[in-house]
């Protein structure tokens, strides 16, 4: 297939995926609550006569075009963090205004412009009659932002679909990414003896020990240390939540609790980095847990997961890194820049607990992710439109070299 057909159409369309960004961010979508968005992207993708549409048992769309044996998965999230402050926003949070190049909204960037850059690549692999070796399933997921990757942890495990390769449209300034540092959660419970006010000595303050606890924890961020190849850098800690309980206002607190945020680098595991917390604290802590994750989604499924998703990258030999630079290349003419998300996608699901070959690359900018004033580029909708419709005949002719595996 020729790339300079596939990039003129995606020009052609550039127009139709700035409008349908526009139309699914003037939904409101935040997690747990975003069976309208859903609605919206199943109509729209019967519209453009997708080959198959359905909605999976926890509330995901899932819609494909082409018939080959292989699954090549292109991935955006729909649901959306809250919009904060709203003094902060200039515009509308969901006005979805497109003027100067630019498309604004919740959402925008993080992640509805992958989103709709796919409803683009669908309706151009749609007007070739792409027959190749390829099922290209398009999938728009859930919860993704109260819990990474349990959307594709329940696709896996409860539907047995599985991908052969996957690819994440979360924003990386079209860019091509590789990996990034998994993440958990943690909880520190902390006891202490509670006595009147007045006479704190007698004694034992939780909100002290948690201090103390969380002074300890901020020394072992100092000592966590990057991975071997420094390329998704050092692990993290961060105390994100500190609270003391009494009897009373007048009273010493008699429990304490820190919540805790740690990005895991290669290597970390869940045991280790609890360990680690444990160690730090010794008898300051009375336990350290886990959280499990279990609220409903909007299909109300029951379902959950333990707060922890695993680090994942791929080595820049990989040959669906490859691939995705060959298509980059093929398309615009220069190599692609390679590199790594600072936050979590779904990844840590699909190629972190399943090792599955995982890419990045979609329109927007990381930065612009959970900030007021949220935008994306309509420029990078129509690149993305074209590298999604373009990988898959790639990934063809590897096959047909020899080149690919999976």
């Amino acid at each position: 297939m020729d790339p300079v057909r596939i990039k003129k159409l995606a020009n052609t369309y550039a127009s139709m995926t700035a409008e349908n960004l526009s139309r699914i961010i003037r939904i409101p979508s935040f997690s747990g609550a975003e069976e309208g968005v859903i609605r919206e992207l199943e109509h729209i993708c019967r519209t453009l006569e997708f080959d198959e549409v359905r909605i999976d048992g926890l509330g995901s769309l899932v819609a494909r075009i082409g018939s080959g044996q292989k699954k090549l998965v292109i991935d955006a999230h729909i649901d959306t963090v809250g919009v904060g402050d709203r003094s902060q926003w200039k515009d509308d949070p969901f006005s979805g205004a497109i003027r100067d190049g630019l498309v604004y909204g919740r959402g925008a960037s993080d992640q509805k412009g992958g989103a709709a850059a796919m409803l683009t690549a669908g309706r151009i692999l749609k007007d070739l009659d792409y027959r190749g070796k390829y099922s290209v399933y398009f999938t728009f997921t859930v919860l993704e932002e109260d819990c990474d990757g349990m959307c594709w942890k329940y696709l896996i495990e409860e539907e047995q679909f599985i991908p052969d390769y996957f690819i994440s449209t979360e924003p990386t300034s079209c860019r091509l990414y590789r990996g990034h540092r998994g993440r958990m959660e943690m909880e520190v419970h902390i006891k202490g003896v509670s006595a009147h006010g007045s006479a704190p000595e007698r004694g034992e303050n939780a909100a002290y020990k948690a201090a103390r606890a969380a002074l300890a924890l901020e020394g072992l961020n100092e000592e966590l240390q990057p991975d071997e190849d420094r390329f998704l850098g050092k692990g993290t800690i961060v105390v994100s939540q500190l609270k003391a309980f009494g009897p009373s206002q007048c009273a010493v607190p008699d429990v304490a609790s820190l919540y805790i945020d740690r990005r895991l680098t290669w290597g970390e595991t869940m045991e280790l980095a609890v360990q680690q917390v444990k160690d730090a604290l010794g008898s300051l802590a009375e336990e350290v847990v886990v959280p499990y994750y279990d609220k409903p989604g909007w299909k109300k499924t029951p379902y959950g997961q333990e707060l922890y998703f695993p680090t994942w990258k791929l080595p820049s030999d990989h040959p669906f890194v490859q691939a995705g630079r060959h298509a980059y290349k093929g398309l615009f003419g220069t190599e692609p820049v390679v590199d790594k998300w600072t936050f979590s996608t779904n990844g840590t699901a699909v190629c972190g607990r399943y090792r599955i070959p995982t890419i990045g690359f979609g329109p927007g900018d990381e930065a612009q992710a959970h900030a007021p004033n949220e935008v994306t580029r309509v420029k990078d909708l129509e690149i993305a439109s074209a590298f999604y419709a373009y990988l898959p005949y790639v990934l063809d002719e590897s096959h047909r070299l020899g080149q690919t595996h999976g």
